[in-house]
């Protein structure tokens, strides 16, 4: 197993820093060798920026691979658009052809300016493929110490099992690579209507059509409540946003009464091995934990 550079992009250190809590917590007792990708910036996320310009967007995500470069360790995402942003510019840049050679020297000479260079040497991980591939459920659930004995609505979202060939041995129409993980931490991960469907959150969705983003996340939310389920698990900070305080959202504007928990894979992970609530920052979400305290 190689080093790991851990990458956390915009959201988590902003908005919800206790996931950087728990991965760390996590991380640190799996035995994992890792290190924060000093001076990262954001990925940037391509549904948006790319957009408006794409050899900015590449090369800003290009500077983030270098660095993990110097450091001599493959990069580890807990986001799903950061997974994304950083494993399609390293795909973009792996020099398969003529165009990907034109365009690595092209971003090379915006990386010179800077002092660095890409050369293609490291993965982009997510930390759900990782941990999936690298332990397995069988292993992680041998580490538990403090089985939870809880329902769990298992959130995807859209850029973890895309493109499909990073899903190896699975379906990325049908994934079960996340559900196994989760059971393995004592929780049951339970079917519900339209599961594999988008949050609403990422694309621009929820800064530039809201109301739309509202309506997306509030049907999913639907589906689960459906269900005997206590808490909802994903594994990216804007998903985890958009179930998080699209609830409260929808609560103060909609006359609805949504309570219904929200973690973050690392963060069930961390309570499976014995850390409290407090010491994930649960507590720091708008929806409360209350049945997991």
């Amino acid at each position: 197993m190689r080093k790991i550079a851990l990458f956390f992009g915009c959201l988590i250190p902003n908005r919800y820093p206790g996931i950087e809590m728990a991965t760390n917590l996590c991380l640190a007792t799996l035995d994992i060798d890792f290190a924060e990708l000093e001076s990262a910036s954001c990925c940037p996320a391509p549904g948006v920026f790319r957009s408006f310009d794409e050899m900015t967007w590449l090369t800003i995500a290009a500077r983030n691979l270098a660095l993990a470069e110097k450091m001599d360790r493959d990069i580890l995402t807990v986001c799903n658009g950061c997974f994304g942003s950083l494993n399609e510019a390293s795909s973009r840049l792996d020099n398969s052809n003529r165009k990907n050679k034109e365009l690595r020297l092209q971003v090379n000479k915006h990386l010179e300016k800077i002092g660095l260079e890409y050369n293609g040497t490291v993965k982009v991980r997510h930390i759900i493929e990782f941990l999936s591939q690298e332990f397995g459920s069988d292993k992680i659930s041998e580490l538990v110490t403090h089985p939870l004995k809880v329902n769990v609505a298992v959130h995807y979202g859209c850029h973890m099992v895309k493109p499909t060939e990073k899903i190896k041995g699975d379906s990325a129409e049908n994934p079960v690579f996340f559900d196994l993980l989760v059971e393995a931490t004592g929780a049951n991960s339970i079917s519900y209507p339209d599961k594999n469907q988008c949050c609403g959150a990422g694309g621009g969705v929820r800064a530039g059509l809201h109301d739309r983003s509202i309506q997306m996340v509030e049907h999913k939310l639907k589906m689960i409540r459906s269900k005997e389920i206590d808490c909802i698990v994903d594994a990216c900070p804007f998903c985890h946003m958009q179930f998080d305080s699209g609830q409260y959202e929808i609560n103060n504007t909609q006359n609805q009464n949504y309570k219904i928990p929200v973690l973050h894979y690392t963060q069930l992970l961390a309570l499976s091995l014995g850390y409290g609530p407090e010491d994930v920052g649960i507590d720091q979400n708008v929806i409360k934990n209350n049945e997991l305290e």
